[in-house]
């Protein structure tokens, strides 16, 4: 969702400082280590005493309050519109209400099925998030296409079994390579939907990079 469908950011950026500078932390290195990853998993490292879920609690009530420059980012509108509604879904790090306070912020739609940090055990990069996608589509991992922008998702979609294609809309072309990407685009507007084919399966068409 954040960084593929939405442009969350600066906001992000905002609430990860604001807290690391209250516990002492390094505001830059703080918002890196929290990327692409549920929030909880980044208080447990950097806070292994404190209550995390009480920690936790406030970071979501900051995130959900600032939606301030919380766009849509190239291409996501105009990709989903195009989507079957039954043949696609969301796997998030954010919690189910962050995830539909900042889907409706950027007026993008909601799937019927939404995996987010609320309905797993074990956040990116362990594939538990994109298992249980498919699972909820009703395919196979490996007949899916995982779409991410930061490598501890792409580690996840990896393991999971999918195909994954990275966007260029946070870290650079060549932390994407490392992560394991099959396919990097600048961003959503670089994927088209051609028609299905005989058997049933879509067909993407990826841009080529500059």
């Amino acid at each position: 969702m954040d960084g593929v469908l939405l442009d969350s950011t600066p906001a992000v950026a905002r609430v990860w400082a604001g807290w690391a500078l209250e516990h002492g932390f390094d505001p830059k290195e703080t918002a890196r280590r929290a990327q692409g990853r549920p929030s909880i998993s980044t208080v447990r490292e950097l806070l292994p005493n404190a209550d995390h879920e009480a920690e936790n609690r406030e970071i979501e009530r900051r995130e959900m309050a600032d939606l301030d420059g919380v766009i849509p980012l190239p291409g996501a509108l105009s990709l989903l519109q195009s989507l079957p509604p039954d043949r696609w879904t969301i796997a998030t790090s954010s919690t189910h209400p962050l995830a539909l306070v900042r889907l409706r912020a950027g007026g993008l739609p909601i799937p019927k099925r939404l995996i987010t940090a609320s309905d797993v055990q074990r956040g990116k990069p362990d594939p538990e998030p994109y298992l249980k996608a498919a699972a909820s589509l009703g395919l196979a991992p490996q007949d899916c296409l995982v779409v991410e922008d930061a490598p501890a998702g792409i580690r996840a979609g990896k393991s999971s079994g999918a195909r994954v294609l990275a966007l260029r809309t946070t870290v650079s072309a060549a932390e994407l390579a490392g992560a394991g990407a099959d396919w990097i685009a600048r961003d959503l507007s670089d994927l088209e939907l051609l028609s299905p084919a005989s058997d049933g399966n879509l067909v993407l068409r990826i841009a080529a990079l500059p």
